[in-house]
């Protein structure tokens, strides 16, 4: 069994390590705020003072941070992963980042003699505990085979889908999904208040019909209850919004939509709702109606 290096505990990265360790997997972890690797350690991870630590310990190190400026300092800036490079490491990043950006981290990785792949999940921590999260992968694909049986283990359904890059686009056109999804629910339940009508009989009728979707079906009633408990932050997905964006800018899409949701998820973030989870922009609607 494969020796696994974590770095990043925040919400998502703590559940996947809690669920590793309970899989048998032995752990050593690594978090710039030492708090947040408690509960790991109290089951059985090992702590490491640095990304290179954790490499020097770790058969696969897996990278869970904010976005791409923070995956190279970790992996290159002092004692990052780099320093830590031994015989056949593996780098699986699980961040959400700019695809044009992870592959120049690819070339830089490689330049240094080490394989990255590509590993970005959907579903929250609440899925990543039970091991039912969905794995979107890229990269070698010899090195993927070999490590296969982790990811299997980390999430119930793994797409391999090529070369470098291509699994962070996937993920941020997974992510487009929950951004508009997030606004079109929020802005039915709103037109059915304006109307005196109860929401709950609109996620009703919305949940018997093909346009239900687990968000729908799970996390609307807790919305419709202003309870906004996050599994992943409104300003996390703002973050990834204005990555959608930029992407989509160096492709040379246009993407209308997206640019009106940054705009609607900034001016919340801005108002103050930037902890709640995403959903929670139904709270910033509203306000605006009041």
């Amino acid at each position: 069994m494969k020796k696994i290096g974590l770095i990043g505990t925040g919400m998502l990265g703590k559940a996947v390590g809690m669920h590793l360790l309970k899989s048998g997997y032995s752990l050593v972890a690594y978090n710039r705020t030492k708090d947040k690797t408690k509960e790991l350690e109290i089951n059985g991870a090992e702590i490491a003072d640095s990304p290179k630590d954790v490499a020097l310990k770790s058969d696969v190190v897996i990278t869970v941070v904010k976005d791409a400026e923070a995956v190279k300092k970790i992996s290159f800036e002092k004692d990052g992963i780099i320093f830590g490079n031994h015989e056949g490491l593996v780098v699986c990043d699980m961040s959400t980042i700019n695809p044009i950006e992870s592959k120049k981290i690819f070339e830089k990785f490689r330049e240094n003699n080490l394989i990255m792949l590509d590993t970005p999940v959907m579903g929250g921590p609440n899925v990543a505990i039970t091991g039912d999260l969905v794995m979107m992968a890229s990269g070698n694909k010899g090195t993927f085979d070999d490590c296969k049986k982790l990811f299997e283990t980390i999430a119930n359904k793994v797409f391999y889908l090529g070369e470098n890059g291509t699994a962070h686009t996937v993920k941020l056109a997974m992510n487009l999904q929950i951004t508009m999804l997030a606004l079109a629910l929020s802005e039915g339940i709103t037109l059915s208040r304006g109307a005196n009508i109860d929401p709950k009989v609109f996620l009703e009728i919305l949940n018997s019909t093909y346009f239900k979707t687990g968000m729908s079906e799970n996390k609307a009633f807790k919305m419709i209850q202003d309870k906004f408990d996050a599994t992943f932050t409104l300003d996390n997905l703002k973050k990834d919004i204005n990555t959608i964006s930029e992407t989509s800018k160096s492709f040379g899409v246009n993407l209308p939509m997206t640019e009106k949701a940054k705009e609607i998820y900034d001016n919340a973030v801005k108002e103050g709702f930037g902890n709640l989870d995403y959903t929670g922009i139904l709270a910033y609607i509203k306000k605006l109606n009041e």
